[in-house]
Order: C-alpha cells, then sequence, then structure tokens
C-alpha cells in the first residue's frame, strides 16, 4: 500500500469536513445538511453510468473502475536492482556465453525481463529482439494509458453532473417562490450537487489519473532500461560500458548513490 496516496486521500477529506464544521455551534447537524440522497443519486451516479457509456465494455469499465488499487500500491523503485541484474547477466554471458543466460534465466522473476534473455538465447536477430520486446512494452503502455484517461474521462463528467444536479434544484426552487421560506434551504441542496461533483473529480479522480501515470512512467522506464541491457548484451559490449550506458537512465543524484552503495559492497 502507498502511504502517500493513502494519507493524502485520508487528509483531504479530514481538511473539507474540519473547514465544513469549523466554528459551528451544532457540528452534527452541519454535517448532515451535506447529505442529500437525490443529490447523490445524480451525481455519483450520473458520473459513473456516464463514463459506463464512454468503456468499451462493461468488462472494461469494471477493470478501470478497479485500477484504483494500482494508484493505491507501491510501485518499488527497482532501477538501480535492475542494472544490476543486468550487468551480473552481461558477466555470465561474458564468461560462460550467451546459452549460459538459460540456466540465469530460471532465476529472474520479471517475465519481460526472462522473455528478452530467452530470445536471445536462442539467437533471434537482434532487430527483431528489439521489435518484439518494444511491441510489448507499448501494448503495457497503452493499457496504463487508458486507465488513466478512464479516470480523467470520470474528473470531467464529476463536476458536469454536479452541475446538472445543481440545476435541477435550482429548476424545483424556483417554483417555489411564493414560499420565501424555501429559497434558502433548496438553494443550498442545490448547490450541494455541485460539491459533490468538485469532490469526486478534486479528491478522488484527478489524483487517481496522475498517479496512474506516474506508476507507468516508472514500470517504462524500467522496462526500457531491460531492452537496452538485453541487446547490449547481445552485442557483446563490456560490462562495464553496458553499466554507464544504462546509468544514463538515472538521475545525476541516483547515479552517485548507486555508485557508492557499488563501492561499500566492494569494500
Amino acid at each position: 500500500m502507498d502511504l502517500a496516496s493513502v494519507v493524502g486521500l485520508v487528509a483531504c477529506l479530514i481538511i473539507v469536513l474540519v473547514g465544513i464544521i469549523w466554528g459551528q455551534a451544532d457540528p452534527v447537524a452541519i454535517l448532515g445538511g451535506f447529505y442529500d440522497l437525490a443529490s447523490i443519486f445524480i451525481t455519483i451516479g450520473g458520473t459513473l453510468f456516464c463514463t459506463l457509456i464512454m468503456s468499451p465494455s462493461f468488462k472494461g469499465f469494471v477493470e478501470n473502475i478497479s485500477s484504483i488499487k494500482m494508484a493505491l500500491r507501491t510501485i518499488p523503485s527497482n532501477d538501480e536492482e535492475t542494472i544490476r541484474s543486468i550487468i551480473e547477466l552481461s558477466n555470465v554471458a561474458r564468461k560462460e556465453g550467451l546459452l549460459a543466460l538459460e540456466e540465469a534465466a530460471n532465476n529472474v522473476e520479471d517475465d519481460f525481463l526472462k522473455k528478452g534473455i530467452l530470445l536471445i538465447v536462442d539467437g533471434t536477430d537482434p532487430e527483431l529482439v528489439r521489435n518484439i520486446l518494444e511491441t510489448e512494452l507499448n501494448c503495457i503502455e497503452g493499457r496504463h494509458i487508458s486507465k488513466a484517461a478512464f479516470w480523467e474521462s470520470m474528473s470531467a463528467m464529476g463536476p458536469a453532473w454536479g452541475m446538472i444536479g445543481t440545476l435541477i434544484g435550482l429548476i424545483n426552487m424556483l417554483k417555489k417562490l411564493d414560499d420565501v421560506s424555501t429559497i434558502g434551504p433548496n438553494m443550498a441542496v442545490a448547490l450541494i450537487t455541485t460539491f459533490y461533483g468538485a469532490m469526486i473529480a478534486n479528491w478522488i479522480c484527478i489524483p487517481v489519473a496522475t498517479k496512474l501515470k506516474q506508476n507507468s512512467a516508472k514500470e517504462i522506464m524500467v522496462k526500457e532500461v531491460m531492452v537496452e541491457g538485453l541487446l547490449s548484451i547481445q552485442a557483446g559490449e563490456n560490462p562495464r560500458v553496458i553499466e554507464e550506458k544504462l546509468k544514463s537512465f538515472l538521475s545525476p543524484t541516483r547515479r552517485v548513490e548507486m555508485e557508492e552503495e557499488s563501492g561499500e559492497a566492494v569494500g
């Protein structure tokens, strides 16, 4: 579980609740005034069913909704570990030949990296290896983009349906203008749907879409490191050259940290 995401979601909710009840004599009654079943039905129901229309299938809709779990999970930053694994593989290939990588592949947990190793062991043309791996990489990235786009669409639908609910409430209010005592309460209820729509977009949908994009970028970068490393091994490049090439994917700070860790390990 990604602690930053969980803390952020909970903290945002707490901030809103505190803002609602701040300085109020009867906090419970005030909070009760922000609950309206019809507004919930219009805003949340309209948002969900509108995004269902935009989904390729009902199964796809359910999968996209379930992708919120991907935004809440921790994506390990294993760039350095991946580089070290590839350097180890390059040393094996340099000392024992490419065929020795088949046995080393048994200890590799990442399916993408294992697939690339086996392609090299089978003697596949380097250009074909690159094409196969990059095709899979593009498919992975495409799936990630579609899930983030789903949440971005939902972030647009939330405020829109909130406004629709507000318009419905205002129309009902205008029908009762002869009763001045109902104007204030009806206006408050009409605005609640806008509040719900804004919360859906800015509290959940936009943060989830942004986190999915960030997680996708991390995963894609690691796999790009794998592609470059495997092709360098197949080309017979020196492990030291491969290491320097792959370090270019890291920020200067992380390169220094990796070198310091390598120095400590040697010492």
